[in-house]
């Protein structure tokens, strides 16, 4: 199994303001966009609509071709042999998923009322996907409180999840991966948290960018964690 630097590298790139559909059609892009946009909306800062998170899931789940971006940026890895295999395979059991989701989506909209998902007001739409996440909606997060959130992506994957962890879940990566995938347009996922973030790939690689001045040089564990049981460094 050759490893990924060996893997040739394809010179196309996505672009973010493309209406282009490679995978949903016209009313699954509505579809998926809107629900996004709810998971997460537009306030006083962009949401999902403005990152073009539609255009890194439309991507993703066109096949096997945007998968892995070049460590430098200049085209994305082509995936032969097993790889490709399973690759392709577990792309198929999204799109099945999709497809069967907006179907869901647009059935308990009708029972809400309205003709399809798209059509119902923001209202109704959070009552849609409460019902079909089967969980309460979110309350906002507020920095002057100590709760625990866990929406982590890091070590995170989207297997073995339901239509709308799996879109959740797509929905941040559109939002907070880096925009070479086709979403986070202008970086604004990343301006909304305050990350500044690098230029490029190829700046991730070359030593241009560094998180160093982001690391806390001096800190106490009992300000950083909300339970702390090491010993007492006052």
């Amino acid at each position: 199994m050759a490893s990924k630097s060996e893997w040739k590298i394809v010179d196309v790139s996505i672009d973010p303001d493309s209406d282009e559909k490679l995978f949903f059609s016209e009313h699954e892009w509505s579809t998926v966009e809107a629900a996004a946009a709810r998971i997460i909306p537009t306030d006083h800062d962009p949401g999902a609509r403005e990152a073009r998170v539609i255009v890194f899931i439309d991507r993703y789940l066109s096949g096997i071709d945007f998968h892995y971006a070049a460590a430098d940026g200049s085209g994305f890895l082509r995936m032969e042999g097993e790889e490709a295999r399973v690759a392709r395979a577990r792309t198929n059991d999204f799109q099945k998923m999709y497809r069967e989701g907006v179907r869901e989506l647009d059935a308990i909209a009708q029972r809400h009322g309205a003709s399809d998902f798209v059509s119902a007001d923001e209202a109704t739409q959070d009552a849609i996907l409460v019902e079909i996440s089967g969980a309460p909606k979110p309350k906002h997060v507020r920095l002057d409180e100590h709760e625990v959130f866990y929406s982590r992506l890091q070590g995170n994957t989207d297997t073995g999840k339901s239509f709308f962890d799996t879109l959740a879940f797509h929905v941040r990566q559109g939002f907070y991966a880096d925009p070479v995938y086709g979403g986070n347009k202008g970086r604004v996922g990343w301006k909304v948290i305050g990350f500044p973030g690098p230029e490029s790939l190829k700046d991730t690689m070359d030593g241009t960018y560094t998180t160093a001045p982001y690391f806390v040089e001096q800190y106490d564990w009992r300000e950083l964690l909300l339970e702390y049981d090491g010993p007492d460094t006052a």
